[in-house]
C-alpha cells in the first residue's frame, strides 16, 4: 500500500492570521487541497494529515474527505520538529508498503513529481529516496552529499556545511519516499540531542546510511514544485504559478485567453473549445461554459452552466444556468437559480432572481424578474418589476407564452399573466390578465388648459432666468 502523511500542524505566524496556514486559498481551494489532489492523481492510496494548531477547522474542512488526520501536540512543554511530527502517524506505516512524506504547505507539487519520486524509488529498490532539487542559489536549504555511487550519504543543514558542501547546488525538498519498514526503524532511533531540541527528519538519512540501509536521491524537473508557503507573499507566488496552470491548460484546450495574466479560472472550471475570455473575467467554483462563447471583460460567474454560443459582456452570473444562443449584459445580475433558455436577451441593468425564462424572451434594460415563471417569446420592457414580496412572505408570478409588459409596470405577486396577455405602459397589475387581453391599470390622464398661468408659474419662471 502507499501512503501519504502530509504535515500540516504549523501555525504559520508570518502569515499574520487567525486562519490556519494550510487553509489560506490559492484560486478558491485552500493551498492542502493542491497536495491532497496530487496524491489522489498519484493513486496514492490513504492520506494521513497531520494537524496541530487550528486543527478544529483543518478538520472541519475537509470533514468530507477520505482523510486519517492525526494530531501533534502543540503544549508548550511538547516536542518539536518535523521528525516528531511523522511520528505522530507511525501506527498508519504500513512494513510492506510505501510511505511518501509532504507539506500542506506546497500547493504546486504535482502528481507528475509524485509518481517520478515513488517509481524511482521502487525501480532503485531503496529503503529511503530524498526528492532534490538544484538551484542556481541554494543559500539557507540543506545540501545533498552523495556516495560515489550516486546514493545519498548525509543532508547537511548550511549552518554546519563546510566550504566545500556549500558549493553544492543540489538541496533537500525536504519531500521523501521511505519504506514502511525502514522508516519505522530510523524513527525509533531518533532523537533531539541538537542545539534546537527538535526532532529533524532529516536525520532518518543519517540513521538510514549509518546502519546499511540504501538511500537513493530523485531529482525534480521543477524546482518550483518545491515552493513553500510562509507568508502572504509566497501565497501570492503560488496564486500566480497556480493561475498560469490552469489558464494555459484551458488555452491548450481550445479556449482563447485574450490576457492570461488579467484572467482568474478557478481549478473546477470547464470551459468548452473556441470560447474567448477577455481581461478581468472571474471564473469561480463548478462553473462549466460551452463552446462558441464570447465571456467579455469584467464578468463574474460563479457555480454556474453556460451553455454554447453565449455572449456576456460585464455581467454577474450566480448558481444559474444560461441556455445555449443568449446574450447577457452589459450589466446585467443572474442571481441564484435563474434558469435562461435559448435566445434569451437580458440587457443592461436587468435583474434575475429565482426565475424560469422561456426561449426567445426578453428583458432589455432596468428590469427586475424575481420569483417568476416567464414563458416563450415574452417582452418584457423598461423599467418593469415583477414585486414578490410584502415584507413577510415571497410570492410567484407566471407570465405564459407570446406575453407583452410595457415599460414601467409592476406585477404584484401572486399574479398570471396568460398567452398573449398584454399589460400597458405604467399599469401596476394585482389581478389575472387573461388569454389576448389588454390590462390597463393606471390612472386616467387629466389635462387643465391655462393651469400654468392660473397658478402665475409662467412669470415666476421668467424671474428666475
Amino acid at each position: 500500500m502507499n501512503i501519504a502523511i502530509i504535515l500540516a500542524a504549523g501555525e504559520g505566524n508570518r502569515m499574520k492570521s487567525n486562519i490556519p496556514k494550510v487553509l489560506h486559498k490559492i484560486c478558491g481551494k485552500p493551498m492542502l487541497s493542491y497536495v491532497l489532489n496530487a496524491c489522489k492523481k498519484a493513486e496514492i492510496e490513504k492520506n494521513v494529515v497531520v494537524v496541530g494548531h487550528g486543527k478544529e477547522k483543518v478538520i472541519d474542512y475537509f470533514k468530507d474527505e477520505n482523510i486519517i488526520f492525526k494530531e501533534q501536540p502543540i503544549q508548550d512543554n511538547a516536542p518539536y520538529g518535523t521528525g516528531f511530527a511523522v511520528m505522530q502517524a507511525i501506527d498508519e506505516m504500513p512494513d510492506d508498503g510505501i510511505v511518501t512524506i509532504l507539506y500542506g504547505d506546497t500547493p504546486l507539487i504535482t502528481d507528475t513529481t509524485l509518481n517520478k519520486l515513488i517509481c524511482y524509488h521502487k525501480n532503485g529498490n531503496y529503503d529511503g529516496t530524498v526528492l532534490t532539487a538544484v538551484l542556481d542559489n541554494a543559500t539557507g536549504y540543506g545540501r545533498i552529499v552523495r556516495k560515489a555511487n550516486d546514493e545519498i550519504l548525509k543532508v547537511v543543514e548550511q549552518k554546519d556545511a563546510n566550504e566545500n558542501e556549500l558549493a553544492i547546488k543540489e538541496i533537500n525538498s525536504g519531500m521523501y519516499c521511505f519504506n514502511g519498514k525502514a522508516l519505522k526503524y530510523a524513527l525509533s532511533k531518533l532523537d533531539n540531542n541538537n542545539a534546537q531540541n527538535e526532532y529533524y527528519l532529516t536525520d532518518v538519512i543519517s540513521i538510514l546510511n549509518n546502519n546499511n540501509y540504501s538511500v537513493g536521491a530523485c531529482t525534480i524537473d521543477n524546482p518550483i514544485e518545491i515552493h513553500g508557503v510562509n507568508n502572504r507573499v509566497e501565497l501570492a507566488f503560488s496564486e500566480t504559478e497556480i493561475r498560469k496552470r490552469i489558464n494555459e491548460n484551458a488555452m491548450l484546450s481550445g479556449v482563447s485567453i485574450i490576457n492570461p495574466m488579467c484572467t482568474y479560472i478557478e481549478p473546477g472550471v470547464v470551459i468548452g473549445k473556441d470560447t474567448i475570455i477577455y481581461p478581468g473575467v472571474v471564473l469561480e467554483g463548478d462553473t462549466t461554459i460551452g463552446e462558441n462563447c464570447i465571456i467579455r471583460a469584467n464578468t463574474r460567474i460563479v457555480s454556474s452552466k453556460i451553455n454554447d454560443n453565449v455572449d456576456i459582456e460585464s455581467s454577474l452570473i450566480e448558481s444559474s444556468v444560461v441556455g445555449e444562443g443568449c446574450h447577457i449584459g452589459p450589466y446585467a445580475h443572474l442571481r441564484p437559480k435563474s434558469y435562461l433558455g435559448k435566445n434569451i436577451k437580458i440587457g443592461n441593468f436587468v435583474e434575475v432572481k429565482n426565475a424560469i425564462m422561456g426561449d426567445n424572451s426578453k428583458a432589455s434594460h432596468l428590469s427586475y424578474v424575481g420569483d417568476a415563471d416567464v414563458g416563450m417569446n415574452v417582452n418584457i420592457g423598461c423599467g418593469v418589476v415583477f414585486v414578490n414580496y410584502n415584507g413577510r412572505e415571497k410570492f410567484r408570478s407566471v407570465v405564459e407564452d407570446n406575453a407583452f409588459i410595457g415599460s414601467n409596470s409592476n406585477l404584484v405577486a401572486p399574479i398570471h399573466v396568460d398567452e398573449w396577455g398584454y399589460v400597458a405602459a405604467g399599469s401596476t397589475i394585482t389581478e389575472d390578465v387573461g388569454a389576448c387581453d389588454l390590462s390597463i391599470a393606471r390612472a386616467r390622464q387629466v389635462n387643465k388648459p391655462g393651469w400654468v398661468e392660473k397658478k402665475g408659474l409662467k412669470n415666476i419662471n421668467k424671474k428666475h432666468k
